[in-house]
């Protein structure tokens, strides 16, 4: 059982302006609930217990909000990102790379998950050992194809991931990553390693942390499971508001 997880909440969401130019997008209101509510909500149905919050974008509001969420059922940590105006997430993983110690989940901030989906990554799926995989990545399939923003999934019949990247091929890929990581045994020390080895080039904080999750693939211990037919909705840009609030509704 997981019972760790991180949010990366660092963001502003230049993307979704007016709506967080004074609020991080992680505090946008859907039916009664801040994105980030939510996500704490799920997660601690799920038994997690222990939730660091990674900020950065208005960070005091982010806090004081994050303090009035009295959960018996999680503790809260903050961990603030100064370098969130310049880096990318993989400057939030560098940050709270030292909370890293056993097996934990990373939710991005701007994804909307239902409790069956937490579920779902928290059983995991199981690698050629029979064992789940050391880092797990959370992926869904489209039928009709993926566009330039998609984080792209390229993997094997038995669930192995090849790549992940916005510029796969259509012909490489055959599902997307919603921003929801599992990472157990192994897998913890592996991501915590080469998140600061890539933290340490000269390009480092131009990544995802996607891309670091590119590089251990070749390893064969980056495995998927697949969320299809389950509800997420992803907070990007404006149209995405009604799309999300139609989700939480049914929470509600």
């Amino acid at each position: 059982m997981i019972e760790h997880a991180i949010l990366l909440s660092a963001g502003q969401g230049s993307r979704l302006l007016p709506l967080t130019a004074e609020r991080p997008k992680c505090l946008i209101d859907f039916s009664g609930r801040s994105l980030i509510a939510w996500q704490i909500e799920m997660l601690a149905r799920c038994g997690v217990k222990r939730i660091d919050v990674v900020t950065g974008f208005m960070t005091d509001m982010l806090e004081a909000h994050l303090a009035a969420i009295r959960d018996p059922r999680v503790e809260i940590a903050i961990r603030f990102n100064p370098f969130y105006k310049v880096a990318d997430n993989l400057g939030s993983c560098w940050i709270v790379r030292e909370a890293m110690r056993g097996d934990f989940l990373i939710l991005n901030g701007d994804t909307l998950v239902s409790e069956d989906i937490v579920r779902k990554v928290l059983e995991g799926s199981l690698g050629p050992d029979g064992k789940p995989w050391p880092v797990t990545v959370t992926v869904d399939v489209k039928a009709d194809g993926y566009d330039s923003d998609d984080m792209k999934v390229e993997r094997t019949q038995e669930g192995r991931l090849v790549h992940i990247g916005k510029t796969l091929t259509a012909a490489q890929s055959n599902a997307e990553s919603i921003g929801f990581l599992a990472f157990r045994g192994e897998g913890v020390e592996l991501f915590r390693e080469t998140v600061r080895k890539a933290m340490r080039t000269p390009e480092g904080v131009q990544h995802w942390y996607l891309k670091v999750i590119d590089s251990i693939a070749p390893t064969g211990k980056v495995g998927t499971v697949s969320i299809e037919g389950l509800d997420w909705a992803e907070v990007d840009f404006l149209n995405d508001i009604e799309i999300a609030t139609k989700l939480t509704d049914t929470w509600a």
